[in-house]
């Protein structure tokens, strides 16, 4: 393969070194065709020149002085075409072609010698016209074939200059295919008989490794030849058996580990739930107390900036200061026993209590609050007995508040709500129905979500903690809580979707 290269290299040098010859001596022939064509511009100046002098009977020193300038610039002509084709007979191969560069010589050497001959004559001492025209004629009529000879001979040794350069060029054509063939034959013959055994071994080997790494030891690479790659084939064979064993004792002691951190993550995963339950218990009391204990808070508030202010009423005022400080007491009493408990659970204290009387209870804490809004309040009805249900008295009044107080924050616009109390067999039911643009389909499953909100300003003001809180007690005591909306035409207050709000709890025994 390196020899076809060199090879092919040295034919390129050699068959460059003979072109650059050819176009040299053919760049030479080119140069003295310019010389001959020069030379016959000067031989024709020459005679025209003289021809006028001989013609006017200029003596002979006028014919001197006007054809010196004339001769000398001939002879440097024959001088410059002398020596070049000297230097083409030296540099000639062959003796055919260094008789036709010679041949030439001798052509230029008879030029020459004519020319000198008529400019003797012509600058003799003889002033008769017939002798020098006859000098003149002589050497006029002697130039000319010789020149084109001359001329010619010079023509076909450029022709065949330039054919051998093509003859050249179609030979190294021929040699660079005839090697670029061979080294193509050595190329695919170095591959197929050395290289491609040696990739397939050595993709064995890889294949091999590609096992190893993915845990797989079960290889048997074949020993059958001692080079490097038989040297590693047995070192990747010693490796793998060494592997799998060293596999075999990890995979043992994994297992072990495995069944360990398994108990162990067990054992943790029930404490983090325990622990889970426990924290979540505390934040959603903690979240819906504070809920709690800034209502009693806001109205204790207004109640005392408007005792400050000179109300009609003190008394009532304090009244309802002492109410809503006795039941932020009751809350912080509440607080401070889920503190000292272990699960954070809200304690109920369910008792029999009449749903009519707390609902009466709800609409006297919200009256002040209906009447800002400019808001009819319709219901509850008398009953023919009382609803007894079974419940925590403090926390389902303040589930029922809670419930007149959204309806206002919600349903303003619509001017009128609506409380009905029934029986529902085992149950008693209390329904807040409203005049309120309503609940929107898409959140009317998220509004009993702990921090759920609906879009919008009046939104953002509650269904935050109000009814996931109501909904807990509720549920906490065996009832329930649900939502309606839109409402039924023969059921709304109005034109307007409106909502409806259900509280159920089980009726008292006995």
């Amino acid at each position: 393969m390196g020899f076809a290269t060199l090879l092919t290299a040295a034919i390129i040098v050699l068959g460059m070194s003979r072109v650059s010859d050819r176009l040299d001596s053919a760049l030479a022939a080119e140069q003295r065709l310019e010389d001959y064509a020069a030379l016959s511009t000067q031989v024709s100046t020459y005679i025209v020149v003289a021809a006028e002098l001989i013609q006017r009977g200029q003596p002979q020193q006028t014919r001197a002085a006007r054809t010196q300038g004339l001769a000398e610039t001939l002879r440097q002509s024959f001088a410059r075409l002398r020596a070049g084709l000297d230097d083409e007979v030296a540099s000639a191969r062959g003796l055919d072609a260094q008789s036709r560069r010679a041949t030439l010589s001798l052509a230029i050497a008879r030029i020459e010698a004519l020319f000198r001959s008529a400019q003797a004559g012509l600058t003799s001492q003889t002033d008769d016209p017939a002798r020098l025209r006859a000098h003149l004629d002589t050497f006029a009529s002697g130039v000319e074939p010789l020149l084109a000879e001359a001329v010619n001979e010079e023509r076909r040794l450029r022709r065949e200059i330039l054919q051998d350069i093509d003859a050249l060029r179609q030979r190294l054509v021929l040699a660079a295919l005839t090697m670029a063939v061979v080294a193509l034959a050595l190329s695919a013959g170095f591959y197929f008989g050395l290289l491609r055994p040696q990739f397939r071994r050595l993709e064995a080997l890889r294949t091999a490794a590609r096992r190893i790494g993915q845990e797989d030891f079960a290889i048997a690479l074949p020993g059958t030849r001692q080079d490097e790659i038989g040297a590693l084939y047995a070192e990747t064979n010693r490796m793998a058996q060494a592997l799998a064993s060293r596999a075999e004792a990890v995979a043992e002691d994994r297992a072990r580990l495995n069944e360990l951190i398994e108990q162990r993550t067990e054992a943790l995963r029930a404490a983090n739930t325990r622990l889970e339950r426990t924290d979540e218990d505390r934040r959603r009391f903690f979240a819906d107390i504070s809920h709690e204990l800034r209502t009693p808070l806001t109205v204790i508030l207004m109640e005392a900036q408007l005792g400050r202010q000179g109300a009609p009423d003190p008394g009532a005022a304090f009244a309802t200061i002492e109410s809503r400080a006795s039941r932020l007491s009751r809350r912080i009493d509440d607080l401070l026993r889920i503190a000292r408990s272990e699960t954070g659970q809200l304690a109920l204290d369910p008792e029999p209590v009449d749903l009519a009387e707390l609902a009466r209870e709800a609409v006297t804490e919200t009256a002040a609050e209906l009447s800002n809004a400019g808001m009819r309040l319709e219901g509850p009805g008398p009953l023919p007995a009382p609803l007894v249900v079974a419940a925590d008295r403090n926390w389902l009044r303040q589930v029922l508040t809670g419930l007149i107080r959204n309806a206002i924050r919600h349903a303003r616009a619509g001017g009128a709500l609506r409380l009905e109390l029934r029986e529902a067999g085992a149950e008693a039911e209390f329904c807040i129905i409203d005049n309120g643009p309503g609940i929107p389909a898409e959140i009317q499953s998220q509004i009993f979500d702990r921090f759920a909100q609906g879009k919008g300003k009046a939104a953002a003001q509650g269904f935050g903690l109000g009814l996931p809180l109501a909904r807990w007690v509720i549920e906490q005591q065996g009832g329930g809580i649900s939502a309606q909306s839109p409402l039924p035409r023969e059921t709304a207050l109005g034109q307007a979707p409106g909502t409806k709000i259900a509280v159920r709890l089980p009726r008292a025994a006995g």
